[in-house]
């Protein structure tokens, strides 16, 4: 997939363009796309980034990293995409401005969206001011129940299984593996510390089965009460692995929940119950 950061460098061609911030790219983005590819014109998106929210100063953990965004755009069938600064000027174009100096110049024809989406200075451009501009609107019905928003509520209360059926596949955590307290060597289970991505959603505390490199890997996001931790940690045991990953980039699937974290009465206690997460997440399978 082709991705640009300015019109001008895409040749002016009839487009079916997917307007969207796609952040997650859930099963209703995928609609969208899915609309966009089978338009029969070249499938494109226009995008954002930073997320607006950001942009204009308002907190939000992103569900998926601007490379992962890009790459599951390029899985559903999007042959190009144009990534647009999003910042205070774009912010105060009127809707108007944005077609004519964003979508008219890349050759959109077709401009399809979900069928609440607003754009344009203080959200005035909808569906039908695009109709009123002469494009060709293909306005996708929302898939009920599935939002950005729903889905970080669900990945904040640890229902990972739950947010995967909105997304449409395994939740993420992205991030590098840096050096951490070295204590799960001691234990016998060493484990992978992940730094994760700024501005990323962390799903909730709790001990996960999931995946890791296309591994199985028993996942712990909290503190480590057993041991009085306060600071945050993200640690992976990859089954059946033996090497370095230090310095590396690492994406986590969490498949399902199992457990609270716990502090034990003994290290002999935590290192059984470790066992069990283990055995546990030997027998998961991934949720969609």
């Amino acid at each position: 997939m082709k991705v640009v950061r300015s019109p001008g460098e895409l040749d002016p061609r009839p487009r079916a363009v997917a307007l969207g911030t796609f952040d997650g790219v859930h099963r209703g983005h995928r609609r969208v796309l899915d609309a966009a590819v089978a338009a029969g014109q070249a499938p494109t998106v226009v995008t954002f980034d930073p997320h607006p929210r950001v942009a204009l100063g308002y907190g939000v953990e992103l569900l998926t990293s601007l490379e992962r965004r890009l790459e599951l755009l390029a899985e559903a069938g999007i042959d190009e995409a144009l990534m647009v600064e999003f910042d205070l000027e774009l912010a105060q174009l009127g809707p108007e401005q944005f077609v004519e100096r964003v979508l008219l110049p890349i050759g959109t024809d077709v401009v399809v969206a979900g069928a609440n989406f607003r754009f344009g200075r203080g959200r005035s451009g909808d569906l039908e001011l695009l109709r009123r501009l002469d494009l060709d609107v293909r306005a996708v019905p929302l898939v009920e129940g599935v939002s950005s928003t729903r889905i970080r509520d669900l990945l904040r209360a640890g229902e990972v299984e739950r947010a995967a059926r909105l997304l449409g596949r395994p939740a993420e955590i992205e991030g590098t593996v840096v050096a951490g307290d070295a204590r799960g060597g001691t234990l016998g289970f060493p484990t992978a510390n992940l730094r994760p991505e700024p501005g990323l959603l962390v799903p909730g505390y709790g001990i996960y089965a999931g995946a890791a490199d296309g591994r199985r890997a028993a996942i712990s996001i909290g503190t480590n009460p057993h041991y009085g931790g306060g600071e945050r940690r993200i640690e992976a045991f990859l089954l059946d692995f033996d090497g370095d990953l230090y310095g590396r980039k690492l994406r986590l699937q969490l498949w399902q929940r199992l457990r609270d974290e716990l502090a034990f009465e003994s290290e002999d206690e935590l290192v059984t119950q470790i066992g069990r997460d283990v055995e546990a997440t030997r027998r998961a399978q991934p949720p969609v």
